[in-house]
């Protein structure tokens, strides 16, 4: 009877326990979230549950592991007990990882919601996100450290693998050289402000928005959906465009090449019939003019405003079609021409008229072709 009970009332002691604390501290929490409504803190913080639990029934176990009378268990004395300090490590590493997550995120909301700065919210989220990372690999090496440190064996062979840190710090910096560099590269974009998640971006010609942030890695979504991902060492040491720095607004052009008695002034007030009409249009600034002629055509550039990439590329194209269709519709001479008239002869007196010179026909020779004929033998 005794065998029966002893391992039941350790086991089910453990269980009953543990399920009784998680019960009350998540009790707790939510009493705490829905006085504190300002703050999300305690709610993030229920998510501590499951790993609290854990935390508890190894450290339960692993003061009580011997009295539960269980043949296997006295057999194998040490390895229930190193497999329990193994799982209590790992699920206190994961407990300390999830309260980070639940701080730091609380305090980004806090900040997002009381900031309405756009740029400012995006440089703190990209912030948060690594401090997280780094936070979580901190922990995790922490964690298997301590984990190797358990074994004897380990222990043992410690004061060897110190006295050869050095070399081996130097082999493994030269051998780790690249992913150092993106480490460290990772870091100063956090903190740097060189670019955040949400930017626009344009790099290798290809233009998009940056979707994520790594330690080592940044991804980029382009405007077709597609996702370019690159070393974040990219950033510190090559130019590239970020069209959300200093603000989102943007400001596009869109040029046409028209023939020399395109109506100018109808054209201005076209454009401001077209940008009033759009709603992608922000109401800054809008304007036409001519900025430069060829002996066949004028080019005429249209500038419009938006709120941001996305936007602009919006009214630009639009712009650009419907002053087209206008231009096609209503002013068709003033699309561009080429002139296939022959040309006039240079005037000799004040009173005459200048007479029509035949083109010239030259001899237009085709590779391959054979030679025409003239009709002499």
């Amino acid at each position: 009877m005794e065998n029966t009970l002893r391992p039941l009332l350790v086991f089910g002691g453990t269980l009953l326990l543990t399920l009784l604390v998680g019960w009350l501290v998540d009790r707790l929490l939510r009493r705490a979230d829905s006085r504190h409504a300002e703050t999300p803190l305690w709610g993030l913080l229920r998510r501590c549950r499951p790993p609290l639990q854990v935390v508890l029934a190894a450290g339960l176990l692993r003061g009580a592991y011997r009295q539960t009378g269980i043949g296997v268990v006295d057999d194998h004395e040490e390895g229930f007990g190193q497999l329990l300090t193994l799982v209590l490590i790992g699920a206190s590493a994961w407990l300390v990882v999830r309260i980070a997550q639940a701080v730091v995120e609380s305090t980004y909301s806090r900040y997002a919601a009381a900031t309405r700065d756009p740029a400012r919210v995006r440089r703190v989220r990209t912030q948060v996100t690594l401090i997280q990372r780094v936070v979580i690999a901190v922990v995790g090496v922490v964690a298997v450290a301590a984990m190797l440190l358990t074994f004897p064996a380990m222990r043992t062979v410690g004061t060897s693998m110190l006295a050869s840190a050095g070399v081996l710090g130097i082999v493994a910096g030269v051998a780790a050289q690249s992913t150092l560099g993106n480490l460290f590269a990772g870091l100063q974009i956090a903190f740097g402000d060189m670019v955040r998640i949400g930017d626009t971006v344009v790099v290798e010609g290809e233009w998009g928005t940056v979707e994520e942030i790594t330690l080592t890695s940044l991804t980029v979504r382009t405007w077709d959906e597609r996702r370019i991902t690159m070393p974040v060492s990219y950033f510190t040491g090559k130019p590239f465009e970020n069209w959300s720095r200093g603000g989102a607004q943007m400001t596009g052009s869109v040029f046409f090449h028209l023939d020399h008695s395109a109506p100018v002034e109808l054209m201005r007030q076209k454009l401001r019939e077209v940008v009033e009409a759009h709603p992608a249009w922000d109401r800054r600034d809008w304007s036409l003019a001519v900025t430069d002629t060829t002996p066949s055509t004028i080019q005429v550039r249209a500038v419009v405003t938006a709120k941001d990439a996305d936007d602009i590329w919006t009214v630009r194209c639009a712009v650009r079609e419907q002053m087209v269709t206008w231009l096609h519709e209503h002013h068709p001479y003033s699309l561009p021409r080429i002139a296939t008239a022959p040309a006039a002869a240079r005037k000799e007196g004040p009173d005459e008229m200048p007479t029509e010179v035949p083109a010239e026909v030259s001899e237009v020779r085709i590779p391959g072709a054979s030679r025409p004929s003239t009709g002499r033998g």
